[in-house]
């Protein structure tokens, strides 16, 4: 499965230009990274396991081993170590080998199928299915709808309305897990002893109340601090429930612009603790003895052992390769700094035709392109291009010279007569 890429985003300067327009020398650093996200550590729960060493018969599974496995097991209860996936594909398991699954794939594939189970709560194998070299456990009922082809068959008579299903569809969508342990070549012989062996890095068949189920999956400090009713800064409100029970009371209230909650445990004379709640994590520990100041604790003793959510934290933060684009009003100090070249549609270092004045363009025209000039409007004589009257051409003056007396016409002729078709047609002074 591919490994997501991350753009982290950190803004170093405010952005004061939402309203009332963008401030001179406010910007803005873009870090872009192309690993995958590492700067979140990795919960220890979906860490790779420690691989079982139980010894397995060479022998192949015969039905006797079969119905014995179904016999014993189905119905089994014990306790999850790990969060089970909900979906088809859960967890795969091999004998005395890896997990699979794992890291930051265990966590996708938890967060896009949802989570069925968390560590330390009950289990119980309510199927099993025995394949050529694999036992396949459905976990709480199995990621599958039962009957998933009858509950569409109707059965009835006297008409579409009479008709009644054959199984009934709750309408609920199955919300168990699966698990799977595979072998090499065949499943051996084994007794359900073994299977509850292999099975260990997940389900604890040992009988625990639900605190031990539950601190099991935890790093030994916390651990000691739940099993002695102790409450440290940075726990989970789970934590805070194994530990000291249900709060007696609760209050909500707001701190600035932080709301938060007091769950407050025993009444006087006996100590009484004040445990501050923001989300699902303790953000203040305040205890109460009779007769003595006092006891705050605001620092977060599980640094180190806690991510956000109250995990348990065993990776480590590799560092990351970042890339760092400054965006905004960049100042520049010339003495030192080129001047930045203004926007381009090129690529890096392409050069066009047009750059080389000496070659000929296909076009017919020889060097870069030359401005336009347009010729002027001569349209109307009596202005110039600006449109304003031409001062060199003067209006003409009007001519007093008295016209020349008319002479009279002579009378015209009479129109000659239409030649018969055919003759030529001769000068007027031959004409007879």
């Amino acid at each position: 499965m591919a490994r997501r890429s991350t753009i982290s985003v950190t803004i170093l300067a405010a952005l004061v230009c939402c309203v009332n327009g963008c401030v001179s020398g406010v910007g803005q650093v873009i870090t872009i990274g192309s690993k995958p996200s590492l700067d979140q550590p990795i919960d220890r729960r979906y860490q790779q396991i420690q691989p079982t060493n139980v010894a397995l018969p060479q022998l192949a599974l015969d039905a006797r081993g079969h119905q014995e496995i179904l016999r014993t097991l189905v119905a089994e209860q014990g306790f999850a170590m790990r969060p089970f996936p909900k979906g088809r594909k859960g967890l795969t398991l091999a004998a005395n080998g890896k997990l699979s699954p794992v890291g930051e794939s265990y966590i996708s594939l938890v967060t896009e199928q949802g989570l069925s189970v968390k560590p330390g709560e009950r289990v119980v194998l309510s199927d099993i299915r025995i394949d050529k070299d694999k036992l396949v456990f459905d976990i709480n009922g199995g990621p599958e709808r039962k009957h998933e082809f009858l509950r569409h068959i109707q059965i009835g008579m006297g008409g579409p309305d009479m008709t009644q299903p054959i199984v009934q569809d709750p309408g609920q969508d199955p919300v168990g897990a699966r698990i799977t342990l595979t072998f090499k070549d065949h499943v051996p012989e084994i007794s359900p002893g073994v299977i509850k062996a292999l099975l260990a890095p997940l389900i604890s068949f040992d009988m625990k109340t639900p605190v031990q189920a539950y601190t099991d999956t935890l790093p030994p400090k916390l651990k000691d601090a739940i099993l002695g009713h102790h409450v440290m800064v940075g726990m989970t409100t789970d934590m805070v429930v194994f530990a000291l029970g249900q709060p007696e009371s609760k209050s909500r209230e707001m701190d600035g612009q932080m709301p938060f909650e007091e769950w407050i445990y025993g009444h006087p004379p006996q100590d009484v603790n004040f445990v501050r709640v923001n989300g699902n994590r303790v953000i203040r520990v305040e205890i109460a003895k009779l007769g003595q100041p006092l006891e705050i604790f605001t620092k977060d003793e599980v640094e180190g052992l806690m991510m956000s959510d109250g995990r348990p934290v065993v990776a480590k933060v590799e560092p990351r390769e970042e890339k760092t684009i400054q965006l905004g009003d960049v100042h520049r100090d010339p003495d030192t700094q080129a001047p930045v070249a203004p926007p381009s549609l090129r690529k890096p270092g392409e050069k066009l035709p047009d750059d080389d004045p000496s070659k000929t363009i296909d076009s017919g025209r020889e060097g870069p392109m030359k401005p336009v000039i347009f010729p002027k409007d001569t349209s109307n004589s009596g202005t110039n291009a600006t449109g304003a009257p031409d001062a060199s051409q003067a209006p003409a003056k009007p001519d007093t010279t008295p016209a020349p007396a008319q002479q009279t016409a002579p009378s015209a002729a009479p129109p000659a007569a239409p030649l018969p078709s055919g003759e030529p047609l001769l000068p007027a002074a031959e004409r007879g």
